[in-house]
């Protein structure tokens, strides 16, 4: 690893292109269902398979979503786009050419903010996937035995989003696409499941002498199908660039691989620029116009976003940290919103949630949707701790042992097991003074100095109860009878 007195000499500048496959039924051009995990080569068509004659025909959700995309990104929509033919040989491509978007796309001149930083986004376009290879034989493609080719995920709608070259760190780079990944999954676009390969990165990174303003040569590294790997990935490269140009080289243009078992880019080809691909209109399609009140009509659907919910969730007393965290697992704040719209009281709900509640999912291996416990049944519990019919202790033992695994309503638990809280001021001053009096070399020692030995009785009053009694009147009276 390069010393940070050598890193500090340079600057990273980095752009990222993310791929987010779109949630649409079918594909992009054809019929075909866009489906994960089907049998191979099971989701295709004449269309897919490119076969002579067919055309394609555009599936007009891809345009909405793509619009919908845009506007979250803060783009400017144009009135018009088209769709352009990649020239560029894909083996699992059988047209043997991408349909895609080039210099009419969809959305151009967005932004999205990260921790106060605006990072500009260069422009949106439609695409379609290409299929997938899986090599036999070897860990690599060099040396495989045989190759497969598994066409399900050839003709999948993408939304590629391009940054401009405005990250400064692989830290400012993973948090970017972290924002984007919520973004596109609360405007309901795409799952941002990277380990589905729903959402993909290809990371564009060069270095230059602190100062300058000229960028040097920039690698574009693929294969990057986690946030950690981005991170990692980049980690790497800058480190690499900086030996090169230490050691008198240059860095070339070129597209590497990273590994994420060995840790490391490799070279996979010289980079081509965009002359490369042989752009030209694509003759099935026809360019496409879209009016002013198509995009309102989508504007008007706009769900809330990652930074509106945040800025929400502040504002019903949520610290920054909570809020974040909270924004960034979608179940669960989903599952929150509705809670708290129900009645709970928002600092209760998101201590149950980011408490009791994540240590259960963790431990079982589920998403919240995989419990039984709703919304309405937490709101409940929760209303039932606010009124003192339960202490917040029993609460959370019902919500672990009962609620979570059997749905059962937090009211016909306290019946059943008679867990109602014990508020009676009398019975509660019997129970001290019966505990007071079987203690009496604590309670000397208490008068002694040890005042540390409060919570020991108010532990004895509370096993006594089965955790029933009401806390704070247990307080008041255990030391009303140990400060006489």
């Amino acid at each position: 690893m390069v010393e940070k007195e050598l890193r500090d000499k340079y600057e990273v500048v980095i752009g990222l292109e993310v791929h987010a496959q779109l949630k649409t039924k079918t594909k992009i051009f054809a019929p075909d269902k866009n489906e994960f995990g089907q049998e191979p080569n099971s989701l295709t068509s004449p269309i897919t398979l490119g076969m002579p004659g067919v055309l394609p025909v555009l599936n007009k959700e891809c345009v909405n979503m793509g619009i919908l995309a845009g506007l979250a990104f803060n783009c400017e929509i144009p009135p018009r786009c088209k769709f352009d033919r990649k020239q560029y040989f894909y083996p699992d491509l059988p047209k043997g050419y991408q349909i895609s978007q080039y210099d009419e796309p969809i959305c151009v001149n967005g932004h999205i903010d990260i921790n106060g930083k605006r990072i500009g986004i260069t422009r949106a376009h439609l695409e379609e996937d290409a299929g997938k290879l899986v090599h036999v034989g070897s860990n690599g493609i060099a040396g495989s035995l045989y190759s497969l080719v598994d066409l399900n995920r050839a003709g999948t709608p993408l939304l590629e989003i391009v940054s401009e070259p405005d990250m400064r760190s692989p830290q400012e780079a993973r948090a970017y696409m972290e924002e984007l990944r919520d973004i596109v999954r609360y405007a309901g676009v795409c799952d941002g499941n990277l380990e589905e390969g729903s959402m993909r990165c290809d990371a564009n990174i060069s270095i230059m002498p602190k100062g300058s303003k000229e960028y040097g040569t920039r690698a574009e590294i693929k294969n990057i199908n986690s946030f950690a790997a981005l991170e990692r990935a980049l980690e790497y490269e800058i480190d690499r660039q900086i030996e090169i140009v230490e050691d008198g080289g240059e860095v070339e243009q070129e597209t590497r691989l990273w590994n994420d078992d060995t840790k490391e880019t490799k070279t996979m080809r010289s980079k081509e620029d965009a002359n490369d691909y042989r752009y030209f209109p694509e003759p099935d399609l026809m360019p496409l116009e879209i009016s002013r009140e198509w995009v309102e009509e989508i504007r008007a659907k706009m769900p809330e976003l990652p930074a509106q919910k945040r800025e929400r969730y502040q504002g019903l007393g949520l610290s920054e940290y909570d809020a974040r965290i909270l924004v960034e697992q979608m179940p669960l704040a989903l599952f929150f919103d509705k809670a708290v719209e129900l009645g709970a009281n928002p600092k209760t709900a998101v201590n149950f949630i980011m408490g009791e509640i994540s240590a259960y999912l963790k431990e079982n291996h589920q998403e919240i949707n995989e419990t039984k416990l709703t919304p309405e049944n937490l709101a409940e519990l929760i209303k039932m701790i606010e009124k003192k019919t339960i202490s917040n202790n029993i609460g959370k033992k019902i919500l672990l042992e009962d609620m979570l695994p059997t749905g059962e309503k937090a009211s016909v638990i306290v019946e059943k097991k008679g867990l109602s809280q014990i508020s009676d001021e009398g019975a509660i001053k019997d129970m001290v003074k019966k505990v007071i009096d079987s203690n009496p070399n604590q309670v000397a020692a208490y008068k002694n100095g040890k005042t540390n030995l409060l919570g020991f009785f108010v532990g004895q009053v509370m096993k006594a109860t089965q955790g029933r009694a009401n806390p704070q009147t247990v307080n008041k009276f255990v030391r009303e009878f140990l400060d006489k």
